[in-house]
């Protein structure tokens, strides 16, 4: 499985901006897609997930102002965020799993920058 993301860039404090992620390869078998992030001097951290099903889980700084949603034909995860704050600014990475054979897929990391 290849992910590719992309959609960062760079936005003034209470903006918003949309990340994308297409997965291929043997991504017929995803069971769960997630965008983590990454602060300079930070470790990563999750942000969204959505299983298959459509459950999702938001860690609470994303919570209620970033919503994570899923095109399963194009194979696809998306990452709407409204509200950034500078706090928001970090690497982005996309992430999938194929729990059927316990393996990990991430892509590069597409970096967001909220200017205060």
């Amino acid at each position: 499985v290849q992910l590719q993301a992309f959609g960062g860039g760079l936005v003034q404090n209470g903006g918003s901006l949309r990340l994308s992620c297409a997965a291929s390869g043997n991504a017929a078998t995803i069971n769960r897609m997630a965008w983590y992030r990454q602060a300079p001097g930070k470790e990563r951290e999750l942000v969204a997930a959505i299983d298959n099903d459509g459950t999702t889980d938001y860690a609470e700084p994303a919570a209620g102002r970033f919503t994570i949603s899923r095109d399963y034909a194009k194979r696809a995860v998306y990452l709407q965020m409204d509200s950034l704050i500078p706090e928001d600014t970090a690497l982005y990475y996309c992430y999938a799993l194929r729990s059927i054979v316990r393996q990990e897929y991430w892509g590069q990391g597409t970096l967001v920058t909220v200017s205060s």
